[in-house]
């Protein structure tokens, strides 16, 4: 049994969602970002760092989203489920795994919104220049990928492991910037919701804790 150590709409959703695209049976160990859990010494075993995705699966633990992703596509690679990411030589290889990356440089934007935004424990302690700045960053990286969005999906093939692994920010960051400019992402955001496997997903995920409100502006100052 495949076991998903995971918090409601953070980037583990990212792999609950992955593990659902594939049909492999899983459970879902759920956390809360409020209750210390995931500074709890039997966690930390699992996850060095506290974060998740943490993923156990044939007696060995995983954690970081991109390897988590890469490990589970090319063991599902030789079942029944669906191959999701390119092979080795495949022409879209290199497309595939630069999506991966460009996935963690927007979710690492996001997260910095989210530390300045929500998880200071002193909101006075919150820089509207840092703020401004990584905003700023996060819209650039939107714009990026309105102009790489030729295709339905990421890969001209169509659907793949690296549209789990970006799909997922694009539900987060519009609590930042708005998607409004941004056609072609709106589209595609609307094409991942309407998947089967997300709708799956997101039934297991649980009620997201971090944002108290629907949009963040840049504070004045």
């Amino acid at each position: 049994m495949i076991t998903l150590h995971h918090v409601a709409f953070s980037r583990s959703f990212r792999i609950l969602w992955l593990l659902e695209e594939l049909a492999l049976p899983f459970e879902v160990k759920a956390y809360s970002i409020r209750d210390g859990s995931l500074r709890d010494p039997a966690f930390l075993k699992l996850s060095p760092a506290g974060r998740v995705p943490a993923l156990e699966m044939e007696g060995q633990v995983l954690f970081e989203s991109a390897a988590i992703t890469q490990i589970l596509c090319e063991r599902a690679g030789d079942s029944l489920a669906p191959a999701l990411a390119p092979a080795p030589g495949d022409q879209e290889r290199a497309r595939y795994l630069e999506a991966l990356g460009y996935a963690e440089t927007m979710a690492g934007l996001i997260e910095q919104l989210n530390i300045q935004h929500v998880f200071l424990r002193d909101p006075a302690q919150a820089s509207p220049v840092v703020i401004k700045l990584i905003t700023a960053r996060l819209a650039a990286s939107l714009r990026g990928l309105e102009a790489i969005l030729e295709h339905d999906f990421i890969l001209p093939s169509g659907f793949s492991a690296a549209d789990t692994m970006m799909g997922f920010n694009l539900f987060a960051a519009p609590y930042f910037v708005a998607l409004d400019p941004f056609p072609r992402v709106r589209a595609y955001r609307a094409r991942l919701e309407a998947r089967p496997g997300f709708r799956r997903a997101r039934k297991r995920d649980g009620p997201q804790e971090f944002y108290s409100r629907d949009f963040y502006p840049i504070p004045e100052g």
